[in-house]
C-alpha cells in the first residue's frame, strides 16, 4: 500500500478495525441549492442513510414524504413502499443520463441513484483508496486557509460507480481529509469541491460529520457560493 494512503486509512481507524463492520447507518440532513435545481427540493432533507461497507450499495429510507425506501446499486436503482414492494426501478440507471446538464432534472429514481453513488462513496472513504484497482498519485502539496494540505489523485476502477473516474482528496499532515475534488459526470462533468469536517470517534473508526459542496473553477479554486450541497451526520453506527 502506497504510505501516503496507509497514513490516510490510520489516521481514520486502520483497514483492520473497518473491516469488523458491514454497514454503517446514520441519520441525514442535507440542504443546498442542488436539490431545488433537480426537482427534489426536500425528498432527502432528513432521511436515514445505510452504506454496505463491502460491496456497492445503499438505502435512503424515508425517500420523500411517501415514505418511500430506495435502494442502490451501480446497476440497478430501485423504490419500494414500507413493506418492501417495489414500486418502480431503472436498469443500467447510468445511462439514463446520457445529455444532462446541470440544469437537466431529475426523475425520482435518477435522484436515488445519484445519492447512493454520492454517499456510498463519501461514507467509504478513505477506506475506498485500499480497494483492488484504485490507482493512487501523488500530486503537488495546496496552499489553503493558511495551511498546506498534501493532495492525492485517485483514479477509480469501471467496476465501482461513483461522481467520476479521477478525483482528488486533500489531506493534513495528520492523515484527515479536508476536501475532495471531483467532476459530476451524471449532471454535465460539473466541477465540485467538497470540504470535510466535524470528526468524530464512532466504535474506533473517525468519520466526519459536517460536509459542504461548492462549485470548483478551473484554476482548482473553489467559488464562495452558492453552496450546491450541505451534508450533517448525526447518530452515526457500524455494524
Amino acid at each position: 500500500m502506497n504510505s501516503l494512503v496507509s497514513k490516510i486509512i490510520v489516521a481514520h481507524g486502520g483497514l483492520e478495525r473497518w473491516r469488523q463492520f458491514s454497514l454503517l447507518k446514520a441519520r441525514l440532513v442535507q440542504g443546498g441549492a442542488l436539490w431545488t435545481l433537480k426537482g427534489h427540493p426536500a425528498t432527502l432533507a432528513e432521511t436515514t442513510i445505510t452504506v454496505n461497507l463491502l460491496k456497492e450499495w445503499a438505502s435512503h429510507s424515508p425517500f420523500g414524504p411517501e415514505a418511500k425506501i430506495s435502494t442502490f446499486e451501480p446497476d440497478r436503482v430501485a423504490l419500494s413502499d414500507a413493506q418492501g414492494k417495489v414500486i418502480e426501478e431503472l436498469r443500467d440507471p447510468r445511462s439514463s443520463f446520457v445529455g444532462h446538464t446541470l440544469e437537466t432534472s431529475w426523475s425520482e429514481l435518477q435522484l436515488a441513484y445519484f445519492a447512493g453513488i454520492a454517499m456510498w462513496t463519501y461514507l467509504n472513504m478513505p477506506f475506498l483508496l485500499a480497494h483492488e484497482g484504485v490507482v493512487v498519485e501523488e500530486l503537488t502539496d495546496w496552499s489553503e486557509k493558511g495551511e498546506t494540505w498534501h493532495r492525492l489523485k485517485i483514479t477509480f476502477p469501471a467496476d465501482i460507480a461513483t461522481h467520476s473516474t479521477v478525483q482528488t482528496i486533500y489531506f493534513g499532515d495528520d492523515g484527515f481529509l479536508k476536501r475532495h475534488d471531483y467532476d459530476v459526470e451524471i449532471a454535465g462533468n460539473t466541477p465540485g469541491t467538497h470540504y470535510i469536517d466535524g470528526y468524530i470517534d464512532v466504535q474506533g473508526i473517525k468519520i466526519p460529520t459536517r460536509r459542504r459542496i461548492f462549485p470548483r473553477q478551473p484554476d482548482g479554486q473553489p467559488m464562495a457560493e452558492p453552496l450546491v450541497v450541505s451534508i450533517d451526520l448525526h447518530d452515526i453506527k457500524l455494524s
